[in-house]
């Protein structure tokens, strides 16, 4: 299981940590799990986090989503508010995650100037984020595999940095549009205040459960179309047509 301090939960639910506090006040939130001066937050807090902030975004008020989430709280109701939370929650890479001494990361990557500012960029980029001040947890190690790989091939870090920057835009912009698709046309009541109720949380959580793979699906079908179409038109560019190379016109 993922554990976040405040900060690191914030970041990733796309909040801040005052907001965080205020809903722990409010009691929207669950209190985290103290391992002495450390507060520890888990997937379920991160769940709990993200239907809030969906909430509020449709215009509920605290006190409406407090009502909401204690009538969920009792028993069956319960444990599909948690189906539903930990689907939203759990990470859509089945990834695991890597934790490295800072000083081995930076000596591997001595000869490409990666210095405090590259380390930031990369923590925004998702690819791993700090574990106390020696360590970083990868949080992405297939993203930290193929910088390795472009860097080896001789791609200057700060065009790759610039490049993962673009690619990380780019995704957001396709998630932001399935889900507006998801939104206005498979969810009903966009236009009418509905919030799902019990009898509702299950087919919500099997809808959750198959978009991802057709997301995923439907983003690598078309990449590969596009790469397929401009790696041809790379190639004719810079070398003329492939049949003319390896089989001329006999005169």
């Amino acid at each position: 299981m993922v554990e976040y301090r405040v900060d690191e939960l914030a970041r990733v639910a796309g909040t801040t940590v005052g907001n965080v506090r205020v809903y722990q006040d409010r009691e929207l939130l669950p209190p985290p799990e103290r391992r002495g001066r450390v507060a520890l937050y888990s997937d379920a807090h991160l769940a709990r986090l993200r239907v809030i902030l969906g909430l509020l975004k449709r215009g509920y008020t605290f006190a409406q989503i407090r009502e909401m989430l204690t009538t969920w709280q009792s028993g069956r109701d319960l444990e599909d508010l948690l189906g539903l939370e930990q689907v939203l929650a759990s990470p859509w890479s089945d990834e695991p995650t890597e934790r490295v001494a800072l000083a081995d990361l930076l000596a591997e990557f001595r000869d490409h100037a990666v210095d405090d500012e590259a380390i930031a960029r990369l923590v925004r980029l998702g690819v791993f984020t700090h574990d106390g001040p020696a360590h970083v947890l990868v949080r992405s190690p297939r993203l930290l595999h193929a910088g390795r790989e472009l860097l080896a091939a001789g791609v200057p870090l700060p065009t790759l940095l610039e490049i993962a920057e673009q690619v990380r835009w780019q995704t957001d912009q396709l998630a932001a549009m399935f889900l507006r698709m998801v939104d206005e046309h498979v969810v009903p009541g966009r236009d009418t205040g509905w919030t799902p109720s019990a009898d509702d949380l299950p087919a919500l959580t099997e809808q959750a459960k198959t978009l991802r793979p057709l997301a995923q699906s439907t983003v690598t079908a078309f990449l590969a179309k596009s790469m397929s179409r401009a790696l041809s038109d790379w190639f004719a560019e810079r070398f003329g047509p492939l049949s003319q190379q390896h089989y001329p016109e006999q005169r």
